[in-house]
């Protein structure tokens, strides 16, 4: 017989609508509900852990309690830092020194994005990448409260591509250009 704690996982992962093919859709679910769900069913430890859900990880390894966000923060971090080393390698620049967790995957992620002329398809590329990234740390047990959180990393990231915008990227983009040609010279 499942336990009290067992029956609420699953009554709450059951309500988690799915995040599968929302590109050009409304997203079923926001961030607040989610939320929302998280502080009725979970503990207090994995509530704690909820609340610092970021799609930041910090800059410095910090262990969250959960060993699938440690990956997940691992994974993002190296990515973070392998965008910054090609951009910066591209401009001529010196770049801080990559971890060692740092894979070749994540070298051609970051090589592949910077190389793309619209900052808009290398966002898109980079969004798909990280989606993959996270269904690969995913844990295989759908009830499980690390499954809660790539849930809630998912979402997150479905929530920022939903943002974007041709038009004002556009002007972002050649404004942010045209800054660092004036402070190359």
């Amino acid at each position: 017989m499942a336990s009290l704690f067992q029956s609420s996982q699953y009554y709450f992962v059951s309500q988690l609508p799915a995040l599968e093919n929302v590109d050009s859709k409304q997203l079923p679910i926001t961030e607040k509900y989610y939320r929302d769900l998280c502080e009725r069913f979970l503990d207090e430890k994995s509530l704690a852990i909820v609340r610092n859900l970021s799609l930041e990880p910090p800059k410095k390894e910090a262990k969250t309690g959960s060993a699938f966000l440690d990956a997940w923060n691992e994974r993002e971090r190296c990515l973070r830092m392998a965008l910054a080393q090609v951009r910066a390698l591209k401009m001529k620049k010196d770049s801080d020194v990559l971890p060692g967790g740092c894979t070749a995957d994540i070298l051609q992620a970051a090589r592949t994005a910077v190389g793309m002329e619209s900052p808009l398809a290398a966002e898109e590329f980079l969004n798909k990448y990280r989606m993959e990234t996270l269904r690969s740390l995913a844990p295989l047990d759908t009830f499980s409260v690390d499954a809660v959180f790539a849930y809630g990393i998912s979402l997150m990231l479905a929530q920022r591509m939903k943002k974007f915008d041709v038009e004002t990227g556009k002007v972002s983009y050649h404004k942010i250009y045209d800054e660092i040609l004036e402070d190359a010279k």
